[in-house]
């Protein structure tokens, strides 16, 4: 195990060192530029749309309000609660800064992941349409780039068990034994349980549970924590400047925190960020290929609005509470972290998180498990579903008492493995990105093609 901790370890350095940085931030401002700064300026184009979403108007298998809604399902997760408490205990208060960068650059990439897999998807032999950067990479760039969307389907298949699975079933375990006793094994079974009743019955089944439980559990996690920020109200003001001082300058030692360098901040920062939004690691537009949406603009306006809601409201909520409360310098870090910031505020804050993370991750494991098995359909076709849900269930055993060290590390760094061949098929195919939304928004949003099939 030592053996394949330092050998994943070594592979994260190289995969999480500038380069990745460079690809993730890079190609998200380039498609910002292109776009002329849209995904930020027609946020509430976006939310008027998402709120028209809630019915179908194309073809497809679900709601494009669904779609998002698995989409969130799988973002709003650990990465919201324990992921922005690590980047806050590694990388200082300037990580939550960097955090912000990557999603106000990942709302132009979401958009552009979700405008591609409309564009390019199919129906597969089940007659369900199936798309997200293998698809666009196959159908868009052509067979010379046919390697590239097979090595997406490759780590995605497998990364989706690090982070969709065991990150998820691990933190749900641990939180659950710390906080009410119950045995990893039988959060485990449960767990199980759960799942299989859920994802044996497709996307439509998984859709229509997210629909219902992500608007609740995301609305019920802000209120609580605009609570634990009204009570520390006066420590918000610096806790604001401790983020934008530690964004530039190191940060130093302070109680338990062992102080940061710049480098630490941004790094943690986008790659915290990136696990919790998952802008440019090409899951979310999967979810949104199987939206009965009029097109591929209209899609991806409501896409762009999952990086906004995961990172720029519940992250920031997270990353302000710990700051402000002064958990940051206690020496806690991950879902510790987050409970002690709430639990220092509110009375039984600390439950409030454990049940939160729970909810949280379970969804994120149903919306993974679609991630991951369209990952297997791309490679091995339809018969390998069913056996693939089986094996995802199984999974959720073995993550729940696992070791989570060696989990988050294997998880981080298959998140850049998958980031790599989808940030190359979005700036090659960028061009038609800006084409399709200068046509949307030149004809009032008229030019969509109904049900958004694929034009070559």
């Amino acid at each position: 195990m030592e053996a394949l901790n330092s050998i994943v370890g070594a592979i994260n350095g190289v995969v999480w060192g500038p380069l990745m940085l460079v690809l993730i931030l890079g190609v998200g401002f380039f498609l910002q530029v292109g776009l002329k700064f849209m995904p930020i300026l027609r946020i509430g184009t976006g939310f008027s749309l998402l709120f028209k979403g809630r019915e179908g108007q194309g073809e497809g298998q679900i709601s494009p309000f669904n779609a998002l809604m698995t989409s969130l399902s799988a973002t709003i997760g650990t990465g919201n609660i324990a992921g922005v408490a690590t980047a806050v205990f590694l990388g200082g208060p300037g990580a939550l800064f960097w955090m912000w960068m990557t999603a106000l650059v990942g709302m132009a990439t979401k958009y552009a992941e979700a405008v591609c897999a409309v564009k390019y998807r199919e129906k597969d032999e089940l007659g369900n349409y199936v798309g997200g950067p293998m698809y666009y990479i196959k159908n868009g760039l052509g067979a010379k780039w046919a390697w590239l969307g097979v090595a997406f389907a490759l780590f995605g298949a497998i990364a989706a068990f690090g982070i969709g699975n065991g990150v998820q079933a691990n933190g749900v375990a641990q939180v659950l034994e710390s906080n009410f006793g119950v045995n990893t094994s039988v959060t485990g079974v449960v767990l199980m349980v759960l799942t299989a009743a859920v994802i044996l019955g497709g996307i439509t089944r998984i859709g229509a549970v997210a629909g219902k439980l992500v608007p609740f559990m995301a609305i019920a996690y802000i209120i609580a924590g605009l609570l634990v920020l009204l009570i520390n109200i006066g420590n918000i003001g610096h806790a604001l400047s401790l983020v934008f001082t530690y964004a530039f300058t190191p940060s130093a030692a302070e109680g338990g925190f062992a102080g940061a360098a710049v480098w630490a901040a941004i790094r943690f920062g986008v790659a915290r960020g990136v696990f919790s939004n998952e802008a440019g690691l090409g899951s979310a537009p999967i979810a949104h290929a199987a939206a009965e949406t009029k097109g591929p603009v209209n899609q991806g306006l409501i896409a762009m609005l999952g990086t906004f809601i995961d990172t720029i409201i519940v992250c920031s909520i997270t990353g302000l509470a710990i700051i402000s409360s002064g958990a940051w310098t206690s020496g806690e870090s991950g879902a510790a972290l987050t409970s002690l910031a709430f639990a220092n505020s509110l009375p039984g804050g600390g439950h409030l998180i454990a049940i939160a993370l729970s909810i949280f991750a379970f969804t994120t494991i149903l919306g993974w498990s679609f991630y991951g098995e369209k990952c297997v359909e791309f490679l091995l076709g339809v018969k390998s579903l069913m056996p693939y849900r089986i094996l995802w269930i199984v999974a959720i055993y073995f993550g729940a008492t696992a070791d989570l060290g060696f989990i988050w590390l294997l998880a981080d760094t298959l998140n850049a493995m998958m980031a790599i061949p989808n940030l190359i098929a979005l700036a090659l195919l960028s061009p038609i990105v800006f084409k399709l939304t200068k046509e949307f928004f030149a004809s009032g949003g008229q030019s969509e093609e109904p049900g958004g099939s694929p034009a070559e």
